[in-house]
């Protein structure tokens, strides 16, 4: 009990961190807050509701492991390495990816929606 109790104490101390000090985080967050009440409009059903929230919860996380990866970069390496700075990229590839699945899946309920009217 003792260890999942400091684990929640980690991630919330991690959350807190990560929306106080990383704009990507806060704004992210903004947009999944929007998106809790806006899918129930497009959502055509419970089911789609859930993919169209959970694939917002997948950015901000994979965006956490990307500033976990930056952070970390930066605090190893003095100045500019090009080796960093493409594992760097490579996070930032991972976020447009789940950016990319996002959009698709609040397409596709859009289109569902629509075609159900």
């Amino acid at each position: 009990m003792k260890r999942l109790y400091n684990a929640t104490v980690n991630s919330l101390r991690g959350l807190h961190y990560g929306f106080r000090y990383e704009a990507a985080l806060r704004e992210e967050a903004i947009v999944l807050a929007a998106a809790v009440p806006f899918g129930v409009l497009i959502a055509p059903t419970w089911g789609w509701y859930v993919a169209m929230i959970g694939a917002p919860l997948a950015v901000l996380s994979v965006e956490f492991l990307n500033t976990s990866i930056e952070k970390l970069a930066d605090h190893t390496t003095e100045g500019r390495h090009t080796e960093i700075g493409t594992v760097k990229d490579y996070g930032s590839a991972a976020v447009f990816c789940m950016l990319c699945v996002t959009g698709l899946i609040w397409i596709a309920a859009a289109i569902v929606r629509l075609a159900a009217l």
